[in-house]
C-alpha cells in the first residue's frame, strides 16, 4: 500500500468515526497533491463532490484563513454545520490554531523566511504534517499549527536562525498577513495547461508534460491527466517542485493567433 492509498484509508476512517459516533474528526495538515488523491478516491467511490459528504459524513476543508494552501478534512457531527464552523472563532479553533511569533529585538532580527521557520519546527522533531501554512509579515511569523501541537511550539520555539522569539496564541482571524505573489503576462499558443505551465516557471513544453505524467500537477484540487486540459479563469495550479499560480485569463491575442495570457504567481 502506497502513500496516498494511506492516506485515502485513514481519511475515510475518520469520517466513518464522525458519521458513526457523531463526533468531530479531522486529518492532519494536507498538501494540494494530499487532497487531490483523496478526492479523487472519493469520485472513484461514487461521491458527489459537491455534496460535501464522504462515507457519510459531511465536511470542510480548513487551514485557518480563506485559502490556506495546506488545509484540513475536518468531518462534522450532526450537531455542526459547514457555514456556523467556518463563521465560529470557537469551533475553527478545536482544529487550527494561529501561534504569532515576534523577535525580541526587531532592530537585531534577522530576515527571517518561510524555510527559517519551518527550519526552526522540525528541528523540535514536529512533523510536517502538523504544520500548516506559514505566512510572513515585516519579520512576524504566523504559523498556522495543529490545535494539539500549539502549547508544545509555544514553549519550545524560542529562536528561528539566530533571532529569539517569543510566541503567542492569537485567532485565526487577527492573522493579517497573507501570500505574496506577482503578477506574470506572456505569450502562449493556447491556454493548454502545459503551455502555461512552461511560461510561468520557464520550463520546456516536454518538461511541463513530463510534470503531468508524473501526476504533480494540481488544479483547483485535482490531478491534472493531460496537458491538452484548456485552463479556466480564476483555476488555482499548484506544481510539485515548481511552486503555485492562479490563472487570471488572456489578455489579449496577437495577429497570429497567440495568446497573451496573465497569472498571479505566488511567491
Amino acid at each position: 500500500m502506497d502513500e496516498n492509498e494511506q492516506l485515502v484509508k485513514h481519511t475515510k476512517e475518520l469520517a466513518k468515526r464522525c458519521y458513526e459516533r457523531d463526533v468531530l474528526t479531522h486529518t492532519p495538515f494536507l498538501s494540494p497533491a494530499d487532497l487531490a488523491a483523496v478526492y479523487d478516491a472519493m469520485r472513484k467511490d461514487g461521491e458527489n463532490l459537491q455534496a460535501r459528504t464522504f462515507a457519510g459524513a459531511p465536511y470542510v476543508t480548513f487551514g485557518g484563513y480563506e485559502d490556506a494552501e495546506r488545509q484540513c478534512l475536518i468531518f462534522l457531527p450532526s450537531y455542526e454545520d459547514a457555514d456556523t464552523f467556518l463563521m465560529g472563532e470557537e469551533e475553527e479553533s478545536q482544529v487550527v490554531s494561529c501561534l504569532r511569533a515576534d523577535p525580541v529585538n526587531r532592530h537585531f532580527a534577522d530576515d527571517l523566511t518561510h524555510r527559517d521557520f519551518l527550519g526552526a519546527l522540525m528541528n523540535l522533531g514536529i512533523e510536517r504534517d502538523r504544520i500548516g501554512d506559514i505566512l510572513i509579515e515585516e519579520s512576524t511569523g504566523y504559523l498556522f499549527v495543529l490545535k494539539d501541537m500549539a502549547d508544545y511550539i509555544r514553549e519550545n520555539l524560542t529562536r528561528v536562525r539566530h533571532t529569539i522569539v517569543t510566541l503567542k496564541e492569537i485567532p485565526n482571524r487577527e492573522c493579517t498577513a497573507r501570500p505574496k505573489f506577482e503578477e506574470i503576462e506572456g505569450s502562449v499558443a493556447s491556454e493548454r495547461i502545459d503551455a502555461v505551465i512552461g511560461m510561468v516557471f520557464h520550463l520546456s513544453r516536454g518538461r511541463a508534460q513530463e510534470l503531468i505524467e508524473a501526476q504533480s500537477v494540481i488544479i483547483d484540487g485535482r490531478t491534472a491527466w493531460s496537458g491538452g486540459y484548456d485552463l479556466k479563469e480564476g483555476a488555482r495550479v499548484s506544481v510539485r517542485g515548481q511552486g503555485k499560480f492562479r490563472y487570471l485569463g488572456v489578455v489579449s491575442e496577437t495577429r497570429k493567433g497567440r495568446l497573451y495570457v496573465k497569472v498571479q504567481k505566488y511567491v
